[in-house]
């Protein structure tokens, strides 16, 4: 075991980097004198030197608290690499093992002791420390402490006894996502007056694009994985583990190589897939939650949910295991309106109190403002963790192609009358459909038995389609305005009186391709003069391929579509299948003579 005197002395010569990344040096010096520190940094930003190099220049074995095995045997050897003495008190050795690793410890001949929360607060664990001489404490993924985080562990709570039991001891908590409330939470419970030091979230290598509406989700998930990732690393997170298993048999099925991982598989499964997705290149790993936390692959090009996260906190976490190495990476969300009821219903039916359902729905409403925005996705979650952020990033969807956005207030305000009228006119809740054909003034055999054909709303809402109030609805279910009620099928209101007092605004986005519903119309085939050359070769060559076919034109491609590619003038057949209209037929199709097309004349 050496020492070194300063602690640019063991960056250059246990690490071999020549300089310090932003706020490294200012946290280690915090540490190495004895001061507590909170350091929240991204994914990848460097936060084990935080601790490790204070752990080589103070005397003594600096005790890092993990919360997963897997993820110590990892740190071990990555460490034994570089010559560093670190072991592992665990469930995972032998007794024989343990006891050898105490006295290791003892003597004074290890640079890093790693242990999981529960066994840290375990009287023996404390004693033997007691009886040793300890540098520092390291918490990792300190966020576990926050009792509304999705790893929330009480032992993590309980780490408060090292502040008791080791007062002169300094201690720094590590996480990549804490917003200010758990930022504060985490600095009470672990530390004493510690520096606290924020890094930036961005990762402007990251593309965040989101899409509603899963009832293609697979089919869209392949087609990305094939066009614009194939042969490379990536991370699929699923809602349950059923699903985490489907989809990985779907994606193995078409050739694209895929593992599940979720806890209810056998640990040696889940240890085995792991080390599969890490030491593979172009492996794609089909999880839930509980993978992920800490994992060091650098080359994960992709991070894909189906279904929508619990939180924005859960959601960057989890989006930021891509593209460690800085390299272009993407993070998609392929999300629908029955992921607010799957998430709400599994709040509902959590053993916390009041107030932690409060917190969860507060937080389940921020991650659907993410998925809603028609604004810079970057900014929305760079601002949801308290940091200034230019309104437009270049680099994701909503900024590359802004949506049509319409504002549906009024029309929120007619549907939520009119599940009030009809559930109080008939003592019992109502459906999608009732409540719309009574919007739309039709008369069927439901209403007529109902008598809410003399409801005030009846037929105030003939001015919209049945799919546009259908939209309205299920942004006001998304924003849990109202409630649908899985087992009766019925709409509930839950939280209206916001919007119907005038004190919340309903905007809803319109479908690629779709005319606003307020009697303006989008011109049949509108492109700016840049792109004119290509929309006129588009045009003739959809002619050429009609007369062809012997079909009509709007069946080889609409208007809406051709105009769609003379604006963003897709360069790869990925982007092309993103464009309305489009899908694996016609990208087959077409696809080819298309692109050269938009080399030849964009």
């Amino acid at each position: 075991m050496r020492r070194f005197h300063t602690a640019k002395e063991a960056l250059s010569e246990a690490f071999g980097f020549a300089a310090f990344r932003p706020f490294q040096e200012e946290i280690v010096n915090t540490v190495i004198s004895g001061q507590d520190a909170l350091v929240i940094m991204p994914t990848g930003g460097g936060k084990s030197l935080c601790y490790q190099i204070p752990a080589l220049v103070r005397e003594g074995t600096a005790v890092v608290v993990s919360p997963l095995i897997a993820l110590m045997q990892d740190q071990i050897r990555s460490e034994a690499e570089r010559g560093f003495a670190a072991e592992c008190l665990s469930s995972a050795n032998s007794l024989e093992e343990n006891r050898e690793i105490e006295k290791r410890f003892l003597s004074g001949n290890l640079d890093f002791l790693y242990v999981t929360p529960e066994r840290l607060v375990n009287e023996w664990t404390l004693g033997l420390l007691r009886r040793g001489r300890v540098s520092l404490f390291a918490v990792d993924e300190a966020h576990c402490v926050v009792i509304w985080g999705r790893d929330f562990r009480p032992e993590y709570g309980a780490l408060s006894v090292l502040k008791e039991r080791f007062p002169d001891v300094p201690r720094v908590a590590l996480t990549a996502t804490a917003d200010e409330a758990a930022q504060k939470e985490i600095s009470e419970k672990l530390l004493v007056s510690p520096r606290r030091f924020v890094a930036s979230f961005d990762r402007p290598n990251i593309r965040y694009r989101v899409t509603e509406g899963a009832g293609d989700a697979r089919r869209k998930m392949l087609s990305f994985i094939k066009l614009r990732h194939p042969g490379e690393s990536g991370i699929v997170y699923c809602l349950s583990r059923k699903q985490s298993e489907s989809v990985a048999a779907y994606l193995r099925e078409r050739d694209v190589p895929a593992l599940p991982y979720h806890a209810g598989m056998e640990p040696e499964e889940r240890e085995r897939n792991q080390r599969v997705f890490l030491g593979r290149q172009g492996t794609v790993m089909v999880a839930t939650v509980a993978f992920g936390m800490g994992i060091d692959k650098p080359d994960v090009r992709f991070v894909i949910h189906l279904g929508l996260p619990k939180s924005v906190e859960s959601y960057f976490q989890e989006t930021g295991r891509a593209g460690r190495d800085g390299l272009p990476a993407d993070a998609w969300l392929i999300w629908g309106w029955r992921d607010v009821m799957v998430q709400q219903r599994f709040i509902d039916e959590s053993t916390g109190d009041d107030a932690f359902k409060r917190e969860s729905e507060a937080k389940l409403d921020s991650m659907v403002g993410y998925a809603e925005t028609p604004g810079c996705r970057r900014h929305y979650l760079l601002s949801y963790f308290g940091e200034k952020a230019p309104e437009h990033c270049g680099n994701c969807d909503n900024c590359s192609r802004p949506p049509d956005v319409e504002d549906r207030t009024i029309e929120a305000q007619k549907l939520v009358s009119c599940v009030l009228r009809c559930e109080r006119a008939s003592g019992r809740g109502f459906g999608m459909g009732h409540v719309i054909s009574v919007l739309m003034g039709r008369s069927t055999p439901e209403i007529e038995a109902c008598g809410h054909r003399k409801l005030s709303t009846w037929g105030i809402g003939r001015d919209l389609s049945e799919e546009d109030w259908k939209r309205v609805a299920r942004v006001l279910i998304a924003r849990r305005i109202l409630v649908y009620d899985w087992e009766s099928g019925v709409l509930r209101p839950r939280r209206t009186m916001g919007l119907l007092k005038g004190r919340e605004t309903v905007l809803v986005r319109m479908p690629d391709g779709l005319p606003p519903a307020n009697g303006r119309t989008r011109k049949p085939f509108d492109v700016p003069p840049a792109s004119k050359k290509l929309a006129d070769a588009l045009k003739s060559w959809r002619s050429r391929a009609s007369a062809e076919a012997g079909i009509p034109a709007y069946a080889v491609l609409t208007n809406v579509s051709l105009s769609e590619i003379a604006c963003a003038k897709p360069r790869t057949l990925y982007d092309l299948s993103h464009v309305t209209g489009i899908g694996e037929k016609k990208l087959a199709t077409y696809g080819e003579r298309i692109l050269e097309l938009v080399r030849e004349f964009g």
